[in-house]
């Protein structure tokens, strides 16, 4: 799916996930923003596109902070006149017992995954609702739907997000503004790495999942560039699940009798 000459906006885009979907909006042809708040990776991931002939610019910023994200916007539409697409997928994960959260960490989490997705929506979706024409795309997760014990807030955070994502759907498809979610599952990325590395719980995870593998983040990319496009233009408030099946065999997992001969 081209996107020639778009102007893509990715968050949390210097690793993991969103890392692969900038790529991938600049190898279809986008002018992709790269906004993360490692400068070291953001440095490299613009470097590497250089040399590939890809156009992806790099915006140190903190999804955190309103100012921030004013000030990246604002340079952004100052530079390209607008912005056509728009990836919210920074996030943070926060382990613990929701008895032993306390309200530092559960405010962070809400603030980055979900608060950092609306200051950054809210500010592009001006200029969107104002060219009658946008495209937004939220990751979420399985687990805004298949909550798990020991994640704090970050199950609640994604729940929302899909919440919010439909919301925007609503008060801006009538000016031409899309707003989708996907949903990723098992995706391996460096920050899971370690956890395949351990002896047995590759095989153990791929047992579960109804196709038999662990998602990539470029399973998540191409997803992403499908809601964007032009091919989904009918598609908005959906939220597209990308777990191999996962969701739909949990069930499958509660012990059973045997049936009787």
């Amino acid at each position: 799916m081209p996107f020639p000459h778009k102007v893509c906006v990715v968050t949390g885009a210097a690793s993991g996930i969103g890392r692969e979907i900038a790529w991938a909006f600049a190898a279809a042809g986008g002018d992709v923003l790269a906004v993360d708040r490692d400068p070291v990776l953001l440095e490299q991931l613009a470097d590497e596109a250089a040399g590939a002939a890809l156009r992806i610019r790099g915006a140190v910023c903190d999804v955190a902070d309103a100012a921030q994200i004013a000030r990246t916007c604002d340079e952004l539409i100052a530079r390209a006149g607008r912005c056509d697409v728009l990836v919210n997928n920074a996030g943070i994960l926060r382990r613990g017992a929701l008895e032993d959260l306390d309200d530092a960490q559960w405010d962070q989490v809400l603030d980055i995954n979900l608060g950092g997705g609306f200051r950054f929506a809210r500010q592009l979706g001006r200029h969107m609702i104002a060219e009658r024409r946008g495209a937004i795309v939220h990751i979420a997760s399985i687990a805004a739907t298949q909550a798990h014990g020991g994640c704090g807030a970050y199950s609640a955070s994604k729940a929302a997000t899909v919440a919010l994502s439909a919301q925007m759907a609503v008060e801006w498809g009538p000016h031409g503004v899309r707003s989708n979610c996907i949903s990723p599952g098992l995706i391996e990325t460096a920050l899971s790495a370690p956890f395949y590395a351990v002896p047995g719980v590759r095989a153990q995870r791929e047992q579960l999942v109804p196709l038999r593998a662990i998602g990539t983040p470029r399973h998540v990319a191409d997803a992403a560039l499908f809601l964007a496009s032009d091919a989904a233009a009918y598609i908005s408030g959906h939220n597209l699940v990308i777990d191999g099946g996962l969701s739909h065999a949990l069930i499958g997992q509660v012990p059973r009798p045997q049936a009787a001969a």
